[in-house]
């Protein structure tokens, strides 16, 4: 199969993102005594893919995930799970979110008793839409416009300007440059890309710091008590409210609802039938 230079600069592009961030997640994990995860081999999974199972069994691999009490042999509690992607053209952007979505979400789903800290770092061009709909789930945004990538990989006379018509040979020339870099002509990439985007950087661990420093505040139980009555049709449904009479209906308890509020403004909302299964969630907190 032939080389796709073009796909293969996308990758230098999308690793130089994840290597630029790492510092600064790993230095935040250490302050906080968190296990900081990449896509690196561990005892405690196969491989070095950093891969995570969600609810319904499906198997997502992911870019950075900080752990609570996980070691190299231990798989600890997902606090935060963090995504990195890099796209070139607004035309891809949506696809890219989605496909985040797609990974983090059923994650988030399973371990939503936490509410873990959902992020994504972007790099390139993105729409405002597909950013502002992975901002209305809950993730968290740390964005570099393409012209930052650009630059940053300027510096060593490397141009990773391109259009859709740009030719295979020049991709090649590039690539064959950023092969000849050691790993210090490298680095200086790597902090020219965040240094031109430190305040973003900052906030994006400020909204991560906001996150593991909450604290619940006050927990609201509701029993529910009440026969659940299904109708097929709304004339039916309005025939009954017409009908009923309150006086003769005897209570039955539904189900417990529980809503942990928190000191950042996060709210976790849960239902269980089994007062076991209540006392359980509520027991996860200890």
């Amino acid at each position: 199969m032939a080389i796709s230079y073009a796909h293969r600069l996308g990758q230098i592009i999308g690793e130089s993102l994840e290597n630029a961030l790492e510092p600064f997640l790993r230095e935040f994990a250490e302050k906080h005594s968190l296990y900081f995860d990449k896509k690196e081999f561990r005892i405690a999974r196969s491989g070095t893919k950093l891969t995570w199972i969600d609810i319904n069994n499906n198997k997502h691999d992911l870019d950075f995930v900080f752990e609570k009490d996980g070691t190299p042999e231990h798989t600890g509690k997902p606090v935060a799970f963090i995504e990195c992607a890099w796209r070139r053209y607004t035309k891809h952007s949506r696809n890219k979110a989605q496909e985040i979505q797609g990974a983090i979400m059923p994650l988030f789903e399973k371990y939503k008793k936490d509410n873990p800290f959902i992020g994504a770092i972007l790099a390139g061009v993105f729409t405002d839409n597909s950013l502002k709909q992975l901002q209305s789930l809950g993730f968290t945004i740390l964005y570099f416009p393409y012209e930052m990538i650009v630059n940053a990989f300027r510096i060593i006379e490397i141009d990773v300007y391109f259009e859709e018509n740009t030719t295979e040979e020049y991709f090649a020339k590039q690539i064959a440059l950023w092969e000849k870099l050691n790993d210090a002509q490298k680095g200086k990439i790597y902090r020219k890309i965040t240094e031109q985007n430190l305040f973003a950087i900052n906030q994006f661990m400020s909204s991560l710091q906001l996150k593991l420093d909450r604290r619940i505040s006050r927990i609201h139980i509701w029993m529910m008590y009440g026969k659940q009555y299904i109708f097929d049709s709304i004339e039916k449904a309005k025939e009954f409210i017409v009908n009923i009479n309150i006086n003769d209906i005897s209570p039955e308890f539904n189900k417990y609802e529980a809503e942990i509020q928190y000191s950042n403004g996060d709210i976790v909302k849960v239902e269980y039938r089994n007062q076991n299964d209540m006392l359980g969630f509520l027991s996860s907190f200890i």
